[in-house]
This record gives C-alpha cells, sequence and structure tokens, in this order.
C-alpha cells in the first residue's frame, strides 16, 4: 500500500517505474494488433483545434493522460479497442496533460484518466476515471 502512495506522490522513483513496466506499450507507441489497422493518435495543444473541434461529424474521443498515470495505461487498450471496431465512426486521440497543459487547463482537468467526447466542436460529454470500456462505448453512442 505505501509503494502505491510513493508511485503517484514521486512519480519518477524507481518503484513507480517498476510498477507501470508492463503497461509501457502506450509509452513506446506500440499498439496491440486489436487496432494495428486504425490507430489512437496524439493531438497536442497545437493540433487540438485541428484534429479535435474541427473534426468532422463523428464523435472525438478525447483522453486526457500522463505517462506515470497507472489508471489511464488501463484505459489506453480499450481506447485502442474502440477505435478498431467502429473505425471511421468514431475518432480517438490522447493527449498528454503533461505536454500539453494548455488544452487540459481550458477544458477543467482536474482527474486524469478523463476522457470526453466532442462532436461538431462542442463538448458532449464527460467520464472521469478507469471504466469499464462498456461505459465508454454507451457514452459515445449517445451522439453517433
Amino acid at each position: 500500500m505505501l509503494a502505491s502512495k510513493k508511485c503517484a506522490a514521486l512519480p519518477s522513483t524507481s518503484i513507480c517505474s517498476r510498477s507501470v513496466a508492463p503497461l509501457r506499450p502506450r509509452l513506446s507507441g506500440k499498439r496491440s494488433s486489436v487496432a494495428a489497422k486504425v490507430a489512437v493518435i496524439d493531438v497536442t495543444d497545437k493540433t487540438f483545434q485541428s484534429d479535435v473541434i474541427q473534426a468532422p461529424s463523428v464523435p472525438v474521443l478525447v483522453d486526457f493522460w500522463a505517462p506515470w498515470c497507472g489508471p489511464c495505461q488501463m484505459i489506453a487498450p480499450m481506447l485502442d479497442e474502440i477505435q478498431a471496431e467502429y473505425k471511421e465512426r468514431v475518432k480517438c486521440v490522447k493527449l498528454n496533460t503533461d505536454e500539453s497543459p494548455q488544452v487540459a487547463t481550458d477544458y477543467g482537468i482536474r482527474s486524469i484518466p478523463t476522457v470526453m467526447i466532442f462532436k461538431d466542436g462542442k463538448k458532449m460529454d464527460t467520464i472521469i476515471g478507469a471504466v469499464p470500456k462498456a461505459s465508454l462505448i454507451k457514452a459515445m453512442e449517445k451522439y453517433m
């Protein structure tokens, strides 16, 4: 129990590095074979407007995450699967809040993981925390 508290408080400790080692595929840019054909893309403060706000009329799921966040690593494969299953009917993107803090600040992100759903340039829904894949799909399908 103490190790997990230390990990959350000090993400650069060796304890934290060991605890998230099995979750490294997201950090290295590798994708599961399920999502190999249609990948979740990275967005930044600079590309958020064009990749999310100006996206075609499909729901856009934005995963606000950070590399040191264990629950963020847990939902990453779910978004890969959703993108692979729904293909062009949905767009999944991820925004690293450490590298692109402005968008996170603009949308009031206080906890990660947070998934926001946008459609036609408007924020439609917010899901906070590591939720089951079914919860993400149910929220997304309301806007399809």
